[in-house]
């Protein structure tokens, strides 16, 4: 049901590998594509593809960069434990549905199935626990099913660094049906260059600045503007409200704390309100006027954005 286009020792040329996700829809595609990824905007995702920007480089991200090194280690625990073999693959792609890719870390020798190798921090553990994974990893797991025809897929993590888990995720044809309803929509406005549909994600707005970066002249808005701009008005009245109310009930446990430091209540919250240094600044209009040298020497500019806003 799938053919390799790309071996693993081939996916070592990043450069390569990202060219050739540029041209279908891979695993950690589809959570995007059903709004489950908490990352990355459907809208960015879609600039990425028709080739208006360049996929977000991970290389330096941490998490990502761990995750990457320890992928061996998890592959190799997955089979300690289990006794069941995986090999490397590669690149794999739908036999009839070309711009269907799968980039998967493992398969299963023997069965019908893979592996996916993840890593993720202590603060995530519940999302792990009992038969639970994260949203957008099933989502993950069923994209490479649909594309490889496997029965079954395993999910292996590491944890805190210190929790191992695995998991077993059985094929579901509903599941999978809808997803590729979905990606199908999907890719054909990557076909189409027809913008999605915006959220309110950061990584939608990121998206918007690099497909907009501004230069035209002024323009009646149409008639959505106006509907928009009432819907933020009541909006940002009821976020002014919700912010006094905040801000009334912290004031009330600063009282009920008094000169206390911190507190718990019977239900086992606890509270603090500790005395914090003040921030250290550097009042930059005086440097620059009497050390100018030293003021240009280590001034930093930052990247220059659009901003919003709404006048009348």
């Amino acid at each position: 049901m799938a053919k390799l286009i790309m071996t693993a020792e081939q996916m070592k040329d990043r450069d390569a590998w990202l060219d050739v996700r540029s041209h279908g829809i891979g695993g950690s595609d589809a959570s995007v594509i059903v709004g489950l990824n908490p990352w990355k905007s459907l809208f960015a995702l879609w600039m990425e593809k028709t080739g208006q920007a360049e996929p977000e480089e991970l290389g330096d991200n941490e998490r990502v960069y761990w995750g990457n090194v320890l992928e061996e280690t998890v592959a190799r625990e997955f089979t300690k434990r289990t006794g069941k073999k995986v090999q490397r693959r590669g690149v794999l792609q739908h036999d009839d549905i070309p711009y269907l890719l799968a980039s998967v870390d493992r398969l299963v020798v023997g069965e019908n199935a893979g592996l996916e190798c993840k890593t993720a921090g202590a603060s995530k553990a519940k999302e792990w626990e009992d038969d639970k994974i994260p949203d957008a990893y099933y989502v993950q797991c069923q994209h490479y099913m649909a594309v490889t025809g496997a029965e079954r897929w395993y999910i292996a993590a590491l944890i805190g660094g210190n929790k191992f888990v695995w998991k077993e995720i059985p094929r579901n044809e509903a599941d999978i049906s809808a997803l590729l309803e979905a990606e199908k929509e999907f890719w054909r406005k990557v076909e189409a260059r027809e913008m999605p549909d915006v959220d309110g994600s950061e990584s939608c707005t990121r998206a918007l600045a690099a497909k907009f970066p501004g230069g035209g002249a002024a323009i009646a808005l149409p008639s959505e503007a106006e509907e928009a701009i009432r819907y933020l008005d009541e909006l940002k009245k009821i976020q002014k409200d919700m912010e006094g109310q905040i801000a009334f009930h912290e004031n009330t446990l600063r009282v009920l704390l008094g000169d206390a430091e911190a507190g718990t209540t019977a239900d086992g919250r606890r509270v603090t309100w500790k005395p914090q240094a003040g921030r250290v600044t550097i009042d930059g209009k005086r440097l620059a006027a009497e050390l100018p040298d030293v003021y240009k020497r280590y001034a930093k500019q930052g990247k220059g954005y659009r901003v919003l806003r709404i006048a009348g």
